[in-house]
C-alpha cells in the first residue's frame, strides 16, 4: 500500500509517500506475530503545475502520516524517530524490534530515544558506548533486556532498537551459539542478488518474501537463503534485475537473527527477528 505523509519543510517542498506493508500472524495459545516495513518516496516534479498539485495533495493527507506512525508505534510498542526514510519493526513472541534510518545525527537520535524510553519506564544501564558516529546503550525493562545501537553512515543514522522476550525461538530461526543468522528474501517481482561482503546469493522473484511473517515461515527457507556469520560489521549490496544497486553496512552482534528482504526499488529491508 502507499500512504501519503507530511512534506519535510527542510527540503524543496516535496510531497512524500510511504510505501508500506504489514503482516499479522496468529495461532494457538495466543501466538501473535506482527511485522511492519515502510520506505519514504518523494514527489518533487520539475514543472510548476505538477509541483503545485503535489504540494496541495500533501496538505490534504498529513493526518494519514500521523495515523500510520501512531499505529506502527502502538502495534510494536517502540518509538520512531522523526525524519525517518526507512523503517522496519517486529513484535513476535521472541522480540520487539525496530530499525530506522534518519538524516538526524547520532546525538540527536540518541537524545530522542533516551527521552522516549525513559518516559516508558526503561532504565539505562551503566557502561554505554557513545562515540562520534556510533552509540550502543543497554536498558533494563520490566519485559526483558533491551539494546539500542546507532551507527552514522552515508549521511544517515541507522538506529536498531530491540527488546528480547523470554520465549526461545524455534530451530529454524535460532542462531548458532555465538553466531549471527541472516535470512534472505525478495519481496519484488524481479530476480535479485544480495551480496554480503563478497558472497553473492541469487534470489528468484518473491523468493522467501514471507520470511519475516512468523518463525514457521523463517524455518521453511532453503539453506541457500540462510547464512551463519560471526558478529561484526558487514557490507551488504542489494540489486534487483533492472535496478541500481543499493549498499549498506550493518553491525550485528552474537546470538542475533536478522531477516534481509529486497524491498521496492531494491531498498534493503533489515528486520531483527531474534
Amino acid at each position: 500500500m502507499a500512504i501519503p505523509v507530511t512534506p519535510d519543510p527542510a527540503r524543496d517542498n516535496p510531497t512524500e509517500t510511504i510505501h508500506a506493508g504489514r503482516s499479522h500472524t496468529s495461532g494457538p495459545d495466543g501466538y501473535v506475530d506482527d511485522t511492519w516495513w515502510a520506505a519514504r518516496d518523494r514527489c518533487a516534479p520539475d514543472y510548476l503545475g505538477e509541483r503545485l498539485l503535489c504540494n496541495a495533495f500533501g496538505v490534504l493527507t498529513r493526518a494519514t502520516s500521523r495515523t500510520f506512525e501512531d499505529k506502527m508505534s502502538e502495534g510494536v510498542g517502540l518509538p520512531l524517530p522523526d525524519g525517518w526514510g526507512l523503517m522496519t519493526a517486529k513484535n513476535s513472541p521472541f522480540i520487539r524490534s525496530a530499525h530506522a534510518e534518519t538524516p538526524l545525527d547520532v546525538m540527536a537520535v540518541l537524545g530522542f530515544y533516551r527521552a522516549a524510553l525513559g518516559g516508558r519506564g526503561w532504565t539505562e544501564n551503566d557502561g554505554a558506548t557513545v562515540e562520534p558516529g556510533r552509540a550502543i546503550v543497554a536498558f533494563t525493562t520490566t519485559d526483558g533486556p533491551a539494546l539500542l545501537r546507532l551507527i552514522r553512515q552515508d549521511g544517515r543514522t541507522i538506529a536498531d532498537l530491540s527488546l528480547r522476550k523470554p520465549a526461545v525461538a524455534t530451530s529454524g530461526i535460532l542462531p548458532k551459539p555465538g553466531q549471527v543468522r541472516l535470512l534472505l528474501g525478495n519481496k519484488t517481482d524481479q530476480a535479485a542478488e544480495i551480496t554480503v561482503n563478497e558472497r553473492t546469493i541469487k534470489l528468484a522473484a518473491r523468493a522467501g518474501e514471507d520470511l519475516a511473517d512468523s518463525d514457521a515461515a523463517s524455518g521453511e527457507l532453503p539453506d541457500s537463503q540462510k547464512i551463519d556469520l560471526p558478529p561484526g560489521k558487514y557490507k551488504v549490496t542489494v540489486k534487483p534485475d533492472g535496478s541500481a544497486a543499493q549498499k549498506r553496512e550493518f553491525e550485528v552482534a552474537a546470538n542475533e537473527t536478522w531477516g534481509l528482504l529486497v524491498g521496492p526499488d531494491g531498498v534493503p529491508l533489515p528486520i531483527r527477528l531474534y
